[in-house]
């Protein structure tokens, strides 16, 4: 990323940046770069994500009458953005710094005086707060992980228990400390908090400064391997750990006497955050752990899972709404242990709470339905696999198998029914095949700015193109051909690509025939899909018993 202090061009900003100020979609920005000759050359970056200046892009919108008035806020954003790039908290924490009024001579000056100009007519507290939720959001929608989600930390509030006055809590890998403030939200509620990128650590201790939070200590430091609070035990242990990180210090730890539950293997980095937090518990304290699905049934972690278990330290496991971890697709999972109020005795529940919300939708209730909780004795997950999936148990318990495939017969049959009448009623043509006439280059419709880019998939960018004749024509077997490779490997090339010369009224004729095979495509895969879920279920309620051939 070019920075302020080398380039005299000031802030750079990306094209999806240009479109938000702009109000406009990215398509229409890369429409305007095609179409203006007088649009601003990029100023840096690559060929595919170039950056442009600032500046250049205000006069530019502002002589269009296209731009938007930039407020304080989204200046100083904007260069930060250009001064520190990927490095971004440590930009915030110099901001930080400056606004609680310690020395920051590493601040450029321009962003100095932006930082002292919003401090003039707003407090401390909302710019510092401003900057975080910009930051998360960028971090939401650049898919990183640098930055606990907040559904994740909507749910973790959700099934935290109420605790004590002056309780203690710890977040051993607190990042920007957007978990640990969550939770800890009480005035008087002691915060402890460790995470191994230093920036991160001092813009969370900043942030809770000038917050008024003074019972708030967050300290830098890999908390696994070198751990600033040993003697800390907490009422409440709350963390979403580093995922998939197979490099956590396993072999200089392996006699560490936090894996009273069994030492975790290479790849199961998860449960030694989920001991290291166990461990830092006083009796009675809870630990409510953020966990990739997969950690309830891999086969490395059976053994730590069933010390869990046989120990009654497991209460529940909560399979948490799709699309509750923004930084991924990937489902997860929320543990929550209790230690013994008597230490070394085994705990008193004989039961897990299992909440499966799969199914519900990530920003609605968090309250499980009848449906989607059971109480399930340990000695049914003692088994050889000790699967931890909340539906694994719940599906046998609440399932209506006959009302299920009634249903899905029904609903089988029905769209059997509907299929036939989506397909498009075609004759025989009169000549040779369309692609073999005078045709045109989707680049060259790119250029002329007729087609935009949707993300990989070219549509009409003008009243001259239809979107379904265009694409009909790209998805043909001639153009799928021209970009099959020698080695058999096919990768759409839609620039590569030709779709023939017609009136639109032609195009439009053509695009209805398209549209609707797209639809009977569509119809056969739900089929499919409906197919394998009849079969699935009629063949699991046979062999429960909860379905019998009639006689």
């Amino acid at each position: 990323m070019t920075d302020t202090a080398a380039s005299p061009v000031g802030p750079l900003v990306t094209g999806a940046e240009i479109a938000r100020l702009a109000g406009v979609t990215r398509a229409a920005v890369s429409n305007w770069r095609r179409r203006y000759d007088d649009f601003p050359t990029p100023a840096g970056g690559a060929a595919n994500s170039p950056l442009f200046a600032l500046a250049e892009v205000q006069g530019w919108l502002d002589r269009q009458r296209k731009g938007q008035e930039m407020s304080p806020e989204v200046e100083l954003w904007q260069a930060l953005r250009a001064a520190h790039g990927d490095q971004m908290v440590a930009g915030l924490a110099m901001v930080a710094a400056a606004l609680a009024g310690e020395s920051a001579p590493e601040l450029p000056d321009d962003i100095a005086s932006r930082v002292r100009g919003l401090a003039r007519t707003e407090s401390p507290v909302d710019v510092v707060n401003g900057l975080t939720e910009r930051f998360m959001d960028s971090a939401r929608r650049a898919g990183s992980d640098q930055v606990t989600a907040e559904r994740v930390v909507r749910a973790v509030r959700h099934f935290a228990p109420e605790l004590p006055s002056e309780a203690a809590v710890f977040d051993p890998a607190c990042g920007i400390g957007v978990l640990l403030l969550s939770v800890a939200s009480e005035a008087g509620t002691r915060c402890y908090g460790q995470e191994v990128d230093g920036d991160s650590a001092r813009f969370a201790q900043l942030r809770a400064d000038l917050l008024g939070r003074s019972e708030v200590r967050v300290v830098a430091g890999d908390s696994l391997r070198a751990d600033e609070w040993p003697d800390l035990r907490a009422d409440l242990v709350v963390c979403d750990p580093p995922a998939g990180v197979t490099e956590w210090g396993r072999e200089e730890l392996l006699l560490d006497s936090r894996w009273e539950l069994g030492t975790p293997s290479k790849a199961e980095g998860e449960l030694a955050w989920l001991q290291h937090a166990y461990a830092h518990t006083e009796p009675g304290g809870h630990v409510l752990m953020v966990m990739p699905a997969s950690a309830a049934y891999r086969k490395a972690g059976r053994r730590i899972r069933a010390e869990l278990v046989r120990r009654g330290i497991l209460r529940q496991v909560v399979a948490l709404p799709p699309g509750t971890a923004t930084s991924h697709a990937l489902p997860v999972h929320l543990w929550c242990l209790q230690r013994p109020e008597n230490t070394g005795n085994p705990g008193t529940n004989r039961t897990v709470r299992m909440v499966d919300l799969t199914g519900n939708s990530p920003d609605g209730s968090l309250d499980p339905r009848p449906g989607q909780v059971a109480d399930v004795p340990l000695i049914e997950l003692l088994d050889d696999t000790v699967d931890l999936t909340p539906g694994s148990h719940l599906r046998s318990r609440h399932r209506d198998y006959p009302g299920e495939y009634t249903a899905l017969r029904q609903e089988l049959e029905d769209r059997v029914r509907r299929l036939a009448a989506l397909l498009p009623e075609l004759a025989a043509g009169s000549g040779p095949g369309s692609l073999d006439g005078a045709t045109t280059s989707v680049a060259d419709l790119a250029r002329a700015g007729l087609v935009a880019y949707e993300g990989s998939d070219p549509v009409s960018a003008s009243d001259q193109l239809d979107t379904d004749y265009l694409q009909g024509f790209l998805r043909s077997s001639i153009n799928a051909r021209r970009s099959t490779s020698a080695s058999g490997t096919y990768r759409l090339d839609a620039r590569g690509s030709r779709i023939p010369r017609m009136s639109i009224d032609e195009q439009r004729r053509y695009g209805s025939s398209f549209r609707a095979l797209s639809a009977f495509e569509e119809g056969m895969r739900k089929i499919d899909e409906l197919s394998r879920q009849l079969a699935e279920v009629a063949r699991d309620g046979l062999s429960t018993g909860a379905l019998a051939p009639e006689e």
